[in-house]
């Protein structure tokens, strides 16, 4: 056993003094390949620094030889040094046989920086002088998806397809492939993709993306069962129940959508989604008290939830529950919010608790923005006849008359109004 064997056995049992000591003989040794089987090993362990040291020695005795510059500059980008690993594998010379790999670590660094194009460049430059490398076909997937290239990523990944790659440093290609054409809305395309993938290795996260993909296709009882089978794989991964619920939505199982956000929130309790949908649910299947809580829950995690406001308005108003309404409504506006919807229901709320004044301003103030919206002008103009002001309603409904000629019931009370008024 020589001295760079002995120091890693010492690093493997703890003993740091000794391997400091033969890290010192190997150092100060002239075995170059000692050294540099070291080295590497350093590097795969971590210890960084020392590692430095023998490549930057080695480099010495062999200056320019570019498999020493490159572990060197990998070892250097490990230490946050990046600036310095840039500056020696530029000095890698285009005829090197490790070329073509300084090239992928400085698409990397360059990738890491948000400078994609010139990454793709360094990336572009390695295949052409190694065409048939995977790993830099590999590479240029991997950065076309990041950058939202998905056309560019799905090319790259079927080049390793068809090679008859199913795999990459333990990169699934199928995996990748279905990622892509999900990504780039092509749900359909991707679904046989993620089939692939799970064949190879059916694990949690791929399981999750293959039932979102098919509710995105509109596949929803596939969906459903992917989901299912995710949620049993691994209860704990909350991202699936939302969707999975959704799912049985879809297919009108509500009971078991329920039960899946119910699921959900028993897994994590902080998730405003799942409330909100849970409470939907629950007032879809008649349990309305369960509905109302969860809809609470909602805005109680997010006081600024409008979705979760607006559907706790809309059993409130059919509760009667006009005092509710204007509570939410003055809320969000305590923070500063007016949303208008819910200054829509907070004025229906007060015309029905016969606070007309409030209702009038709340009306008056919202018609710049909802006078687009035939339902609320109608209203406002209704509102405003039961008010006695006839004037003020009858520009109103001649708006909404123009907008509907044939609504009749319009065109006789605008007649009638312009009797009244002139």
């Amino acid at each position: 056993m020589n001295n760079a064997e002995n120091m890693i056995a010492h690093l493997e049992k703890g003993d740091m003094a000794g391997a400091s000591a033969l890290y010192e003989k190997v150092l100060a040794s002239s075995d170059a390949e000692e050294q540099f089987m070291l080295g590497e090993q350093l590097l795969q362990l971590g210890f960084l620094d020392e590692a430095r040291q023998l490549f930057e020695q080695l480099l010495e005795s062999f200056p320019g030889e570019g498999e020493l510059s490159l572990l060197l500059a990998e070892t250097l980008v490990e230490l946050d040094r990046e600036e310095e690993a840039m500056l020696i594998l530029d000095e890698i010379d285009d005829t090197d046989p490790f070329y073509a790999r300084s090239l992928l670590v400085q698409a990397d660094l360059y990738q890491m920086q948000g400078l994609y194009e010139v990454s793709e460049q360094k990336l572009l430059q390695a295949k052409q002088t190694e065409p048939d490398e995977p790993v830099i076909k590999l590479a240029l997937g991997e950065l076309y998806l990041e950058e939202g290239k998905f056309l560019e990523a799905v090319r790259q990944y079927k080049e390793l397809e068809e090679a008859g790659m199913p795999d990459i440093a333990g990169i699934s290609i199928q995996k990748r492939l279905a990622e892509a054409y999900s990504a780039g809305g092509a749900f359909e395309e991707s679904l046989p993709h993620f089939e692939r993938a799970l064949e190879e290795k059916r694990d949690i996260d791929t399981l999750f993306m293959y039932g979102f993909t098919a509710f995105q296709a509109g596949q929803f009882k596939t969906a459903a069962l992917v989901l299912t089978e995710a949620a049993e794989l691994d209860p704990d991964y909350h991202s699936v129940y939302l969707h999975l619920a959704r799912a049985y939505e879809m297919e009108e199982e509500l009971d078991e959508a329920l039960k899946a956000a119910r699921a959900g929130i028993a897994r994590d309790a902080y998730q405003k989604e799942l409330y909100l949908l849970a409470g939907k649910l629950a007032l879809k299947t008649g349990q309305e008290e369960e509905g109302e809580s969860h809809l609470r829950e909602a805005l109680a995690l997010d006081p600024e939830y409008s979705e979760a406001a607006l559907a706790l308005n809309a059993l409130l108003m059919k509760k009667e529950d006009y005092e509710g309404v204007l509570e939410i409504a003055s809320a969000f506006r305590e923070t500063g919010i007016d949303e208008p919807l819910l200054l829509w229901d907070a004025a229906r709320a007060a015309e029905k608790l016969e606070n007309y004044k409030e209702a009038a301003g709340l009306y008056e103030y919202l018609y710049p923005v909802l006078n687009e919206n035939t339902e609320f002008v109608a209203e406002y103009g209704y509102f405003l006849l039961e008010e006695g002001s006839r004037a003020q309603a009858l520009p109103l409904f001649e708006k909404l008359m123009k907008e509907e000629p044939l609504n009749e019931e319009w065109t006789e009370l605008v007649e009638r109004l312009k009797m009244d008024i002139y």
